[in-house]
């Protein structure tokens, strides 16, 4: 079968608009630049295999850059991530909307969260929000109307010390197929204060969690 060459540009035009990357992290009212403290990828593409180390942290066909900060957030508080369609976009360009579904954030408690792949066990779900029955709307639909920025309320009953705060979404349009969902996920580093440390969350392993 053959496209035209018309076709092809418009197809790559619109899988090239539909990608997106986790690129500040907002915290104490700080918007720290983008990239800091966060291992931006040099491509907005998604993982589609979710048996791969990349379903952690990213990489693999999306290198990612290290960072040599870590943000201090404090326990209890409400922090906020930018989501924008390339590093250099702006708030009106996050992602396609036809990409419908799910945002949700994870974490996982590390001794150096500048060293750490995130790779493995460990990881625990503080966020989610997927479809709204009452609007009709996905978290991705919300996210795009919000200009890009995910709202993730750190716990107050875990403990102090280092983690990784993991943003992610998931689109679902093509999800009918195996390895049809485009998983978007990026890893910041973060220190957590005032924390009580009464929960010890139950926690999944990345690779692991998703199954195809």
């Amino acid at each position: 079968m053959k496209f035209s060459s018309s076709v092809a540009a418009a197809a790559a035009l619109t899988g090239a608009s539909a990608h997106t990357i986790m690129t500040n992290l907002v915290s104490n009212g700080v918007v720290n630049g983008v990239g800091v403290g966060i291992r931006v990828p040099s491509y907005d593409g998604p993982i589609t295999d979710v048996s791969t180390s990349d379903i952690a942290c990213n990489g693999g066909p999306n290198p990612t850059t290290p960072s040599n900060v870590v943000i201090d957030v404090q326990a209890g508080s409400t922090v906020q991530t930018y989501w924008r369609h390339t590093l250099t976009s702006t708030s009106s360009d996050v992602i396609d909307p036809s990409h419908k579904g799910p945002v949700m954030a994870y974490m996982k408690k590390v001794s150096d969260a500048k060293t750490d792949t995130g790779i493995g066990g460990g990881w625990f779900k503080i966020s989610q929000e997927g479809y709204d029955s009452s609007t009709g709307l996905w978290a991705v639909d919300k996210l795009i109307s919000n200009g890009g920025v995910q709202t993730i309320p750190i716990p107050s009953c875990i403990a102090n010390g280092q983690y990784l705060l993991r943003g992610e979404l998931i689109a679902l349009h093509s999800a009918s197929s195996a390895n049809g969902a485009q998983f978007y996920m990026e890893c910041a580093q973060i220190n957590v204060t005032g924390g009580t440390g009464s929960v010890s969350p139950a926690t999944v392993s990345l690779p692991g969690a998703y199954k195809v």
